[in-house]
């Protein structure tokens, strides 16, 4: 069985999703969709596509059977329920919501409609989480004691940019977006490899001194003072972790993780991997292991390199490649190996009914500590608790992608 998706978003991230739809063997028909009619032409004729819709609304009256979100950032909980409402299954862009209520009202529409819906979370498929997700499952890490994961990225590195691309004129106003209201890129990291989830967290905030002002304008939508903000969770599995979500840091950027066992751990830092037991001979660096490189795969490139600092780079060796399908030779992959296991997923899912990994209840694991942590940072680091929504029905723990041996 084949499925029909529409794309509702245009810009530049979808760019990387398109050919990826478009060549999946077990998609038949892709519509793209923006209510920007001359820019919906003109990607339309870039990527050779014939079917075009103008708007959401008309797009959940097409005949498609999934709807990929991928605009901007609080439209994507309200649109995604739109789909769902309407009968489709969702592939969402991060972040899935920006409230709590939003999410819930998500969750409550998924359980509802029994619909396929999946958060496109990137991290998910780095090579660091499936590597730890492998020792993890194998007990090589002992009992969790404290995990970190951070997604630094300085608004100097194209992030004005996008946010004048994103608002136009009015881009000043929405600039200061809380960092914890987008922390799905650390926090996932954290929980795909362990399967716990925060119960309680404390924020704390950096009051933003950069002298364009942007955080503390009167006119901040976000009413938010604060660019860079961490905190601190107490996990189900009785570990701790810490989260920093920074807007303003003398950083390259990245997106990261280190977790520490009772008997061994994983640890990160600029250029540097390590696999660290208490034996210091045993310490294993994992740099070249899990570093992003193009791969051929039946005959050409599995992936191509698609920004210069890296970001955008192909597949590793702990990536199970064998699961793609053989159209996907040479197009592109995106953010550490991840767009293609995520097209893949999403559509795997849709066809066979079986649960994706990025599901929406764990989704919301990803999301809501960082949306509870705000509001503890605007308190002054109050612990508060964190409400969850529950494992997948029919399962005690959130399902997984099969990813082989080493």
């Amino acid at each position: 069985m084949a499925i029909r998706v529409g794309i509702c978003g245009v810009g530049a991230f979808a760019e990387c999703f398109i050919p990826l739809f478009k060549h999946h063997p077990e998609v038949e028909n892709v519509v793209l969709c923006d209510l920007d009619a001359e820019k919906l032409a003109a990607k339309c004729q870039k990527f050779d596509i014939a079917d075009r819709c103008p708007s959401l609304d008309a797009l959940c009256a097409m005949d498609v059977d999934a709807i990929a979100v991928i605009t901007q950032h609080h439209l994507h909980g309200p649109q995604a329920v739109q789909a769902l409402e309407a009968g489709k299954h969702v592939y969402s862009a991060v972040p899935s919501a920006i409230s709590l209520e939003e999410i819930a009202r998500l969750v409550q529409t998924v359980e509802r409609t029994g619909k396929i819906y999946m958060i496109g979370e990137t991290s998910y498929y780095y090579p660091c989480a499936i590597y730890c997700r492998r020792r993890f499952r194998g007990g090589d890490f002992g009992h969790i004691v404290y995990g970190e994961g951070e997604y630094y990225h300085d608004y100097v590195h194209g992030m004005y940019d996008v946010a004048k691309w994103r608002h136009g004129k009015d881009w000043e106003k929405y600039f200061g977006m809380p960092p914890m209201y987008y922390p799905t890129h650390s926090t996932s990291m954290i929980v795909s490899v362990t399967g716990a989830h925060a119960t309680h967290v404390s924020g704390m905030g950096f009051v933003d001194r950069h002298p364009d002002n942007l955080y503390a304008r009167d006119d901040n939508v976000w009413k938010n003072p604060f660019s860079n903000e961490t905190m601190l969770c107490r996990m189900s599995d009785g570990s701790m972790a810490r989260i920093s979500e920074f807007r303003r840091i003398g950083h390259p950027g990245t997106v990261g993780m280190s977790l520490y066992g009772t008997e061994a751990a994983y640890e990160e830092h600029v250029g540097c991997k390590t696999w660290v037991t208490k034996d210091r001979s045993a310490c294993m660096d994992l740099s070249e292991k899990l570093r992003c490189k193009d791969v051929p795969v039946g005959g050409g490139n599995m992936s191509k390199v698609t920004s210069a600092d890296g970001t955008y780079r192909g597949v590793c060796d702990v990536h199970p490649v064998g699961l793609l399908p053989k159209e996907f030779a040479g197009l592109p992959n995106g953010h550490n190996g991840s767009h293609q296991f995520l097209v893949h997923d999403f559509v795997s899912a849709c066809v066979t009914g079986r649960m994706p990994p990025n599901n929406v209840w764990a989704a919301a694991r990803y999301l809501v500590p960082g949306l509870v942590a705000h509001e503890s940072a605007l308190e002054g680091g109050v612990l508060m608790e964190v409400p969850d929504f529950g494992d997948p029905p029919g399962s005690s723990a959130a399902v997984d992608l099969p990813e082989g041996g080493f």
